[in-house]
């Protein structure tokens, strides 16, 4: 063997061909008899949004073929398919990311699996670190563009070849989040009576481990970043390129520092505890974006 290829040997093919997506597809289409229209992609400590489902069927995710498997605490690892009301719906408890390992074909793997099974919208929830300065810990951020910085530097889910049966190969992303679903979702947070801790904004991604360094933190807040987090960003562009129907609720777990004289520094366990706290008013407000996006979709076909 080539000693240069023993140091650095070659990529595998990938584990992400249309037949890999099919057969996990089909896999899944044999298990259950769900045939879901929303999907429900949840972050850290967010799992509990599938509580409120019913007739569920439960998957765990090393027992579903090809199916990546959540390392991270906080995230169940399990997709869980049930009904909000008369909508059909999966949920994915926990999702994947770079740091965990795993490539870019893996973390949005799931996500070409709903399209072929007829998915129509996505609802993606992540927990965030606030960068903004009026935001406070405990709010909500409604997702109106994202900044995709591993995506700048050559990491992207679409790189590679295309494949025609998901999209196109320049699949355009200014209107990455739905602006009618948006727009659904202000009116039913005004319904709820809780405005005053809900926001729009410009999520960053980074691909983490490690929380920001300040330089890093002001850096982001100077290119017009609203929250920074791990994830997200290539399930939307790849649910994006699928044709589908995305909105991204983002919870600010915690305040990102910019200043070198603050002493308090973020931790996973933090994120989590915050998460829990508001995990109440996230299950209605998906709940009622499910039922009337759904709606929505039917009245426009």
């Amino acid at each position: 063997m080539d000693p240069l290829t023993r140091l650095y040997p070659l990529p595998e093919s990938s584990c992400c061909s249309f037949e890999n997506y099919n057969l996990t597809t089909e896999w899944l289409l044999n298990q259950t008899n769900h045939r879901p229209k929303v999907a429900v992609i949840c972050g850290s400590g967010l799992g509990l949004l599938a509580d409120v489902a019913t007739d569920k069927k439960i998957f765990r995710y090393q027992d579903i073929p090809n199916f990546p498997v959540s390392t991270v605490a906080g995230h169940e690892g399990c997709l869980v398919f049930g009904m909000i009301e008369d909508t059909p719906c999966v949920f994915m408890q926990g999702h994947f990311h770079l740091y965990e390992g795993y490539s870019l074909c893996q973390v949005t793997f799931p996500v070409r699996i709903f399209k072929l099974m007829g998915v129509e919208t996505v609802l993606v929830t992540n927990a965030s670190g606030g960068i903004c300065p009026d935001f406070k810990v405990g709010d909500i951020m409604i997702m109106k563009d994202h900044i995709n910085l591993p995506g700048f530097a050559g990491q992207h889910p679409l790189c590679g070849p295309n494949d025609e049966r998901f999209g196109i190969r320049f699949p355009c992303m200014s209107d990455a989040y739905s602006k009618d679903l948006r727009r659904l979702t202000l009116d039913i947070v005004s319904e709820l009576g809780c405005s005053n801790y809900v926001r729009e904004g410009v999520y960053c991604m980074v691909s983490g481990p490690n929380f920001e360094t300040i330089a890093e933190a002001r850096m982001l807040r100077i290119l017009g970043c609203d929250s920074v987090g791990m994830s997200t960003v290539p399930e939307v562009t790849v649910a994006k390129h699928c044709g589908l129907r995305v909105l991204g609720l983002s919870l600010i777990t915690n305040k990102v520092s910019l200043d070198y004289s603050r002493e308090e520094k973020v931790n996973h366990e933090e994120v989590l505890e915050i998460s829990k706290m508001r995990t109440e008013v996230l299950q209605k407000l998906a709940t009622m974006i499910i039922t009337r996006c759904q709606q929505q979709s039917i009245n426009t076909h």
